[in-house]
């Protein structure tokens, strides 16, 4: 087995997460392999880890004999890959069990083969008994008990459906480019590449790609004709109620996606993108740049803290505002495990104040009669609904505008996606004008 091997990238992977805090997409250990089946493959076994994380570890500790030392962190989550493929993938138990113990020994840890020899062993001999345990603890649910509390609480009749969206990957779907070919064409494009496409019945932009593939094996994606985006983000453009030549700031903008989907449908556009973070502005940048829009009259691209408006603005007001708001990400754990377990209650008060603080500073941008549309990923009352009640409640000069669609369900003045809803991420949106 080379030193190199799939399983040890993933456990690379998972401290990385679990240790550092970085996301997946950030911390992936996949280069040194050096067939992509391989990074595939190792990628796939840490995705399925942080998804079913703390019941995996609820299994093996009931598993072990005694428990490993701290130093052993690598050997625990050898055993949780183990489980994983044990028991949510039905993976051949020499796969499973020889190879993954195996890896110890490539770890300097020849003592540890044959403890992870036993716990898997043990696990697939007994395996229904272990799961039907499992059953009867929070851990089943594979959230962490504040998180599945609050879910609970702001969704008391839906957070079965929410929890279990939660714990299975979101399907692949892209936005086409109407502004260099038509939906069929690019329909037509996918198609001869062996893909099979379906529409949205609510974002007219989004095509459903299956199988899922990098996006370096997408048709059309290098030149602009497509990009990654879930048909509720897609949502945003069209509530925006856009026009020729409107001036529209969208903050917080990185990575792109929304501006990107405003640039493709409303060419007259003066756009500008604001970025706190200097290197995600730059991923803003190489979108719009692979679109081919990077020189399109007035486009503006810039660093600065949207609740610091004195830092970047000109003093022209807006007449269109998109606050995608930073938030828990919770209605997008489904493509990003790993929230689950990098948030925490504090996280959630920090962000409810960082909305608050954006809203406040960005309504004067506004001019009489102009529209700010609020976004966030997330399924959480106090960053949606509650945000947006104690705002209007403060603001004389706002005026909700209902959102006459059939997607999602409404909360306040808002609509509430939840995960799966039309095989659509957790989002929500509330739309307010400015009358003076």
């Amino acid at each position: 087995m080379a030193k190199n091997s799939p399983r040890l990238s993933t456990i690379k992977t998972l401290a990385n997460v679990l240790d550092k805090g970085q996301n997946l997409s950030d911390a992936d250990s996949t280069a040194s392999l050096v067939d992509e089946r391989d990074r595939s493959f190792a990628r796939h076994l840490a995705y399925g880890v942080c998804r079913w994380l703390n019941s995996l570890e609820w299994l093996s500790s009931q598993l072990l004999r005694k428990p490993l030392k701290k130093r052993d962190k690598d050997i625990h989550r050898l055993i949780l890959i183990g489980l994983f493929q044990l028991s949510h993938e039905g993976t051949a138990p020499h796969a499973a069990i020889n190879e993954t113990a195996e890896c110890a020994r490539l770890l300097g840890k020849a003592w540890a083969v044959a403890v992870i020899n036993a716990v898997l062993r043990r696990f697939q001999r007994e395996s229904r008994q272990w799961l039907d345990q499992l059953e009867s603890q929070p851990e089943r649910f594979a959230h962490p008990a504040w998180l599945l509390q609050k879910i609970q609480e702001d969704w008391p009749d839906d957070w079965p459906e929410i929890v279990q969206a939660n714990n299975h990957a979101a399907p692949l779907w892209l936005r086409i480019n109407r502004s260099k070919q038509g939906q069929n064409d690019i329909a037509n494009l996918l198609s001869s590449g062996g893909f099979a496409v379906i529409s949205h019945p609510s974002a007219p932009d989004a095509i459903k790609l299956s199988p899922p593939t990098p996006v370096s094996g997408i048709p059309g994606f290098s030149e602009g004709l497509v990009s990654v985006q879930d048909p509720a983000a897609q949502l945003a453009a069209d509530l925006l109620e856009l026009g020729d030549h409107l001036r529209v700031l969208d903050a917080c903008a990185a990575p792109g996606g929304k501006t990107c989907h405003i640039l493709e449908r409303f060419p007259t556009i003066k756009m500008t993108a604001v970025e706190l973070n200097k290197t995600r502005l730059g991923q803003v940048r190489e979108n719009i740049d692979r679109l081919g829009f990077l020189q399109r009259a007035g486009l503006k691209l810039l660093t600065g803290d949207a609740a610091d408006p004195s830092s970047w603005w000109d003093g022209v007001m807006y007449q269109r505002i998109l606050l995608d708001a930073p938030c828990t990400a919770t209605g997008v754990i489904r493509r990003h495990p790993e929230i689950k377990w990098l948030r925490t209650m504090d996280n959630l008060e920090k962000v409810v104040r960082t909305q608050e603080r954006l809203l406040q500073h960005l309504w004067p941008l506004l001019e009489p009669g102009g529209i700010l549309v609020y976004a966030t990923c997330s399924v959480l009352a106090d960053e949606n609904n509650q945000q947006i009640s104690r705002f209007m409640a403060e603001h004389a000069d706002a005026e909700a505008l209902a959102l006459e669609v059939e997607w999602g369900r409404k909360q306040g003045i808002g609509r509430q996606i939840l995960p799966g809803m039309e095989e659509m991420d957790g989002f929500y949106y509330a739309r307010i004008r400015k009358t003076d």
